[in-house]
């Protein structure tokens, strides 16, 4: 009988809210709050995958999950504070970052001042559009909402180069969403709230879009200036505001209902 894998010890993290800023504490329970809705919505892949959130006050510095906890195990204190070069500045556990992680998700703080939250994810409809020729289909209304302001980005193998960051930047431009080809989905946000509704309508739309084309049945596209039409009626700006003031409320309300731990 072989004997049990032992897993690596991880601290019992007791809450650095007082070691922080305020500012970065509110970034941290929102951020482990994102982890904690992305496992709920079942966007998860074991301890794959990644979000980040930008620092309060900082261009250099963003938080990071630690490598070896599931996303429902996710709380505020937990979170590693990292900089653009990979350092770590703090850590409460025992874990480590992963280093593809840090390859994408610094890639886009340092190109994006804007970008104060990034998610990454590898579920099963975000992997099968993303390996369509032709991407995201503008075949429900969801998909028309994100498919004007969609990046592409080729797979070149796990993200443990640095020097694909650069191509992942020039891939991205302004752009808030992006399918990484052969690879899942990623959305940009000025903050936390905006960034898990931008991956919520992604992921919604790529979905619908794999369950359209399984039907095996002839599609109806819309019209081109019906699409362009869409994408006039719900700016980026509007988008956000409805995500700051009704989504996040909402969600974090139903988290709390559940377990309210990720804001320890």
């Amino acid at each position: 009988m072989n004997p049990p894998i032992s897993s690596p010890a991880i601290k019992i993290v007791k809450s650095v809210r007082e070691q922080v800023s305020a500012e970065e504490w509110q970034t941290r329970v929102d951020l482990a709050a994102c982890y904690r809705l992305v496992a709920l919505y079942g966007y998860t892949e074991g301890i794959a995958n990644h979000i980040s959130a930008r620092v309060p006050g900082t261009h250099d510095q963003f938080l990071l999950n630690p490598y070896g906890l599931l996303y429902e195990e996710m709380d505020a204190s937990s979170l590693i504070k990292v900089d653009l070069e990979g350092n770590v500045l703090f850590n409460a556990t025992d874990l480590a970052v992963n280093t593809a992680g840090f390859v994408i998700h610094s890639a886009v703080h340092m190109a994006r001042p804007d970008a104060g939250c990034v998610i990454h994810l590898h579920t099963p409809d975000g992997m099968a559009v993303s390996a369509l020729g032709e991407g995201l289909l503008p075949l429900n209304q969801t998909a028309m909402l994100v498919i004007d302001d969609l990046a592409f980005h080729d797979y070149e193998g796990v993200a443990l180069e640095l020097d694909e960051r650069e191509r992942l930047q020039a891939d991205l431009g302004a752009r808030h969403w992006m399918l990484l080809r052969n690879h899942g989905t990623l959305a940009v946000g000025r903050n936390v709230a905006d960034a898990f509704n931008r991956m919520y309508l992604l992921e919604r739309a790529c979905t619908a879009q794999v369950r359209t084309l399984s039907m095996g049945r002839p599609l109806h596209l819309p019209q081109a200036e019906v699409v362009a039409k869409v994408g006039q009626q719900v700016t980026p700006e509007g988008l956000d505001t409805s995500a700051r003031t009704l989504v996040w409320p909402a969600v974090l309300r139903k988290l709390d209902r559940i377990d309210p731990s990720y804001k320890d």
